[in-house]
């Protein structure tokens, strides 16, 4: 799934970070399905999108504050208003942040970790 979404990332304003973003989780999730677990490698991901999501707090704060929640789907409103593609962002961490939570755990009882 993460890799696909990396291979959406061409048409994003700021490609390489998304499909970097999407890219290491794709290979974690890979790994994971090899019950290979690089810990330090799923520290560094998470501090890093973890971060960036404290970043992007205003503009998903925005988007909850405004009266058309439904502009999230619309693919104009991401250029008329900023805080359309910070929400999208933010969600897509959210998302990377809740994988990277269950991995963790799981890495726990497999044994195999790095």
């Amino acid at each position: 799934m993460f890799l696909f979404f990396a291979s959406l990332q061409f048409n994003d304003p700021d490609p390489v970070i998304w499909i970097l973003i999407y890219g290491a989780m794709g290979a974690v999730c890979v790994m994971a399905a090899f019950n290979f677990y690089l810990r330090w490698l799923m520290i560094i991901q998470f501090v890093s999108y973890f971060s960036y999501c404290i970043i992007l707090i205003p503009g998903f704060r925005h988007w909850l504050e405004s009266p058309d929640r439904m502009l999230l789907f619309n693919e104009l409103a991401k250029m008329q208003f900023s805080y359309i593609e910070e929400s999208r962002e933010f969600l897509g961490l959210v998302i990377c942040l809740a994988v990277l939570t269950w991995l963790w755990f799981k890495s726990s009882s497999a044994g195999r970790n790095a």
